[in-house]
């Protein structure tokens, strides 16, 4: 099942329990969905469907921790909470193991031999830990590992 798909019918799932908030933040995901279909012309793949979640995920965390730095805890909460049911749709996270076999690989794979790879490396990995790993994190990870190759 298509990750469009799985949305579309966890809206009605959500309209049937009479479950508001879930119903509004699929309905904003569904919307942002149709409306990059619309702009661009295309027909999202998962992937593409992926990215707009992860998308959706980032910007509720940065508007929480807004809100708190404002002193709105409960609008903060909020935002969590939704961000928590945008959660559900990425895949599994990757482990911390996972991550540096991962990175090991590709550093091989692209005959990494310092920092200046860094791009090199980032773009073999990104296809492969898409919506499973914390591409901040991840890029931290990636610049020790050649920052360790240089030394």
């Amino acid at each position: 099942m298509s990750l469009k798909l799985r949305i579309s019918d966890d809206i009605k799932t959500a309209m049937k329990a009479k479950d508001t908030q879930k119903l509004g933040v699929l309905r904003m995901l569904s919307a942002a969905i149709k409306q990059r279909e619309v702009d661009e012309r295309i027909e999202l793949t998962d992937a593409d469907v992926l990215s707009l979640v992860e998308k959706q995920i980032k910007l509720r965390k940065e508007a929480a921790t807004q809100f708190e730095l404002g002193g709105r805890l409960d609008s903060a909460e909020a935002e969590k909470q939704e961000a928590a049911i945008l959660l559900a749709y990425l895949p599994q996270p990757l482990t911390v193991e996972e991550v540096s076999n991962l990175i090991a690989a590709s550093l091989l794979e692209v005959v990494a031999q310092g920092p200046q790879d860094m791009g090199k490396v980032i773009a073999c990995l990104k296809p492969k830990v898409s919506g499973r790993v914390d591409m901040s994190a991840l890029s931290q990870q990636v610049k020790l590992a050649l920052s360790r190759l240089s030394a």
